[in-house]
């Protein structure tokens, strides 16, 4: 869905106004439009704030090789080169500061319930059929919000193969769910970090490789036990609430990944 394009595009052209000018026209719009968020200010280095956060959940995909972009709230390098990245991926003047054409971009590939559009909470939610958030260790908001940041994750792994499609095969698991399909006691699908996929167009020891640059912090494929017809991404380094050390575990044998 894509509504209260007007709305945005007037906060896009005040962005692009200088000094007293913003103030006068973005004083009027909400924080929120559509049933998501709308930015009303550049954003660089050195800013901070809720509007910082929200950037950070929508490029977190665009980390660097093996590194994750924390979800703080404060603007700095780590999530200035995301940034950066996001904007060359998308054919932007990629200098790190995100503003009208960066935010355009955003609402382009953003649905109206903050979800990336070539995923939805419906792919992400309870892995045995049954949907919905609840039955993990988490409250269902909290791994609802995972979920989040996962397909965000997804759209850039998807970007990164060539704008393909991209199926997740399993996402969140509650606690029954995941013992009936044998998980990990800890697993990160417990907690709404992980997706399980498959390429329809590349293959897994490819989707394997290009995760690495995508920010995730568990790679399982190809040539670990019972991934050879998926593979596992995961965000255990930003996941506070397991029991697993917030540590980078990357594995796929035959892919050369370990």
């Amino acid at each position: 869905m894509r509504v209260n394009t007007l709305k945005r595009a007037a906060v896009a052209f005040a962005l692009a106004l200088p000094g007293a000018a913003i103030a006068t026209v973005v004083a009027a719009p909400a924080a929120q439009a559509d049933g998501c968020y709308t930015w009303t200010r550049n954003l660089y280095q050195g800013r901070s704030g809720e509007d910082v956060r929200q950037l950070q959940i929508r490029v977190a995909g665009w980390a660097a090789y093996g590194a994750i972009v924390r979800i703080d709230g404060r603007y700095g390098p780590e999530t200035a080169g995301a940034v950066k990245r996001f904007q060359s991926a998308y054919g932007l003047r990629a200098d790190g500061i995100a503003g009208p054409q960066t935010f355009a971009k955003i609402y382009n590939l953003q649905d109206s319930d903050c979800t990336p559009k070539h995923f939805s909470y419906t792919e992400l939610d309870n892995g045995c059929g049954k949907g919905g958030w609840s039955g993990g260790p988490l409250s269902s908001s909290a791994t609802r919000e995972n979920a989040l940041r996962t397909m965000w994750k997804l759209e850039a792994l998807r970007r990164g193969l060539g704008d393909k499609p991209l199926y997740v095969t399993s996402g969140f698991r509650n606690i029954a769910c995941n013992s009936q399909v044998g998980g990990a006691s800890d697993s990160q699908h417990l907690y709404g970090t992980a997706a399980d996929v498959k390429s329809g167009t590349s293959s897994l020891c490819r989707v394997a490789r290009t995760a690495r640059t995508h920010g995730f912090s568990g790679i399982f494929g190809p040539g670990y036990p019972d991934h050879d017809d998926h593979v596992h991404v995961d965000s255990r380094r930003e996941n506070n609430s397991d029991r697993t050390s917030n540590s980078k575990s990357w594995s796929a044998p035959d892919c050369e990944i370990g």
